[in-house]
């Protein structure tokens, strides 16, 4: 048998290029580290494909990365006989091709192998105690991460159907009308990690329309945002903005300075998002087609934590602030007052009503 060091030389004879992300064989083979999306693998032919931790992708603009990747890995297999495909990855939620994958083919004779084992298993020199502690802290989260369970306690909060019907296709974007009444609602940032994003929506008898959102993405400058931000405010004929209290008094004091009122949201977004399901459920709100917003608001999961007490939030790794502040303004929409409605009755009503002309006192008056 060869020693260590004359296969490693052997297989360095082989090399033709090395760079960080790709390794050149002569043979023509290139082995090379990809984006985890379904774009970068397209135009390739592949003899093999290894997807690592394919349970926690996620994409800010599709709410099933890891469906829409492997789908678009398979064709590029087609051509090749006994081309493999592995998935390695911890259980995450119920849901996903990494669960598909299990649901159907664990312990059962077929040609896909789903192989499922924890950690003391599969790595013996973790120390025992770094896994008892993790199971003491958190008992779901640890048996993903070492038991190989899949978690029971995070689920789908919204289904993607329930969004698609929401969303108006084609309506990007909807100018102000002069009869409507306009609320905001802000998901400030500091510029360096999160977006800061605004939504616009007005209330339309029973329903909620969307009309404007507007993200930036970091890097930027809070200022300059905050300044863009408020002169859409008041192109809308908004004056008074709700948000998040994130950053204590400088989202306020900046919004002030540009002449809008900012006042902190009194519910938390896990509230807002609780609120927001029932409007979507009945079909009482009209979303505008941005895929960003789709994939945020069906990516969010409800987490039961101790105590029985729910929380609504974004997976690990994932953005959640165009869905924070759409969820925020619709609710606060829905909260003001319903604009009258001017009805044929009512019409008729104010066109036979006695018509009165102001008559300054200097002018002659006639009591007859």
């Amino acid at each position: 048998m060869p020693s260590r060091c004359c296969v490693r030389c052997r297989c360095s004879r082989r090399i033709v290029r090395e760079t960080a992300e790709a390794i050149d064989l002569k043979n023509g083979v290139t082995i090379e580290i990809l984006t985890a999306s379904f774009r970068t693998v397209r135009g390739y032919t592949l003899i093999a494909a290894l997807c690592d931790e394919i349970a926690f992708w996620r994409s800010d603009e599709s709410a099933n990365p890891d469906s829409e990747i492997i789908g678009a890995i398979r064709p590029a297999m087609a051509t090749i006989p006994g081309a493999m495909l592995l998935c390695a990855s911890s259980p995450y939620a119920r849901r996903g091709a990494l669960w598909t994958a299990f649901r159907k083919f664990f312990g059962k004779d077929n040609p896909v192998l789903v192989w499922k084992a924890d950690t003391r298993t599969m790595n013996p020199t973790v120390p025992e105690s770094v896994i008892e502690e993790a199971y003491d802290n958190d008992p779901a989260s640890a048996a993903a991460e070492y038991g190989a369970e899949f978690r029971s306690d995070v689920e789908t909060f919204v289904s993607r159907e329930v969004v698609d019907a929401a969303v108006v296709q084609g309506r990007h974007e909807l100018p102000p009308m002069a009869r409507s009444h306009y609320v905001g609602f802000v998901d400030p940032s500091g510029g360096s990690a999160d977006s800061m994003t605004l939504a616009i929506a007005h209330r339309d008898g029973d329903r909620v329309v969307l009309d404007a959102v507007r993200e930036r993405r970091p890097p930027f400058s809070p200022d300059d945002v905050t300044l863009e931000f408020a002169a859409m405010l008041k192109a809308y004929r908004v004056r008074e903005v709700s948000g998040d209290r994130y950053g204590g008094e400088w989202p306020a004091e900046r919004f002030r300075a540009r002449g809008i009122t900012y006042v902190p949201a009194e519910k938390p977004k896990s509230d807002l998002y609780r609120d927001l399901l029932p409007i979507l459920n009945a079909h009482r709100a009209e979303l505008l087609d941005l895929p960003r917003l789709a994939a945020q608001l069906c990516s969010l999961e409800r987490r039961t934590a101790r105590g029985g007490r729910d929380n609504i939030d974004h997976p690990p790794g994932v953005h959640d602030d165009v869905a924070n502040a759409v969820a925020g303004a619709i609710c606060r929409a829905l909260g003001a007052p319903r604009p009258l409605a001017i009805t044929p009755e009512i019409l008729a009503q104010l066109s036979n009503a006695p018509k009165y002309r102001y008559r300054p006192p200097w002018e002659p008056r006639n009591f007859d």
